[in-house]
């Protein structure tokens, strides 16, 4: 069955759900900065609003827009800034 999780007071919230290929997640993230860690390698694709991601390594934030994916390594924190609410879809690889 589904799993509801909910971070940073509230202001992130996810579903997650297991794909014929791998498990998911779908969620949604109110405006602010929040800073998430990975277990695995994380496919994020933003599918509303306008997520500004800060990679390990980077030194310059990144804007997705909707339908744009970026990769997430296994065991990093990274960084995320969302100017209004978002939305997105995780694959856990």
């Amino acid at each position: 069955m589904f799993k509801v999780n909910e971070y940073f007071d509230g202001n992130v919230k996810s579903v997650a759900f297991n794909t014929s290929e791998c498990p998911a997640t779908i969620g949604v993230m109110a405006a602010g900065e929040y800073e998430f860690g990975t277990a695995t390698i994380e496919y994020m694709t933003v599918t509303s609003g306008i997520l500004h991601v800060l990679l390990p390594g980077e030194t310059t934030w990144k804007s997705y827009e909707p339908f744009s994916t970026f990769i997430v390594a296994k065991g990093v924190k990274f960084r995320v800034k969302a100017e209004g609410d978002v939305s997105y879809l995780c694959l856990y690889k």
